[in-house]
């Protein structure tokens, strides 16, 4: 309940206070790998809510056309 009464006076000082300590360079790396976990995090929500969804059986998940390229076998090539 108390995150709900925060002002921008207190995000202004949190936010100062991060860059106090962690520096210019290294803070936007740190929100960078911040929104990468965030953006994980939610897409396993997602496949466990689909999961559900489809009474606990799996979804067989499309191949990208790397992963397509890698488990296809490739013929040697002759000189």
């Amino acid at each position: 309940m108390i995150l709900l009464f925060i002002g921008t006076t207190e995000i202004i000082v949190i936010g100062g206070i991060a860059l106090l300590i962690f520096g210019g360079k290294k803070l936007p790396e740190l929100m960078r790998g911040l929104g990468k976990g965030v953006k994980e995090f939610k897409e396993g929500m997602k496949d466990v809510k689909e999961e559900i969804n489809n009474n606990g059986q799996p979804q067989e998940q499309p191949q990208s056309e790397e992963q397509e390229k890698e488990e296809t076998p490739q013929e040697p090539k002759h000189e």
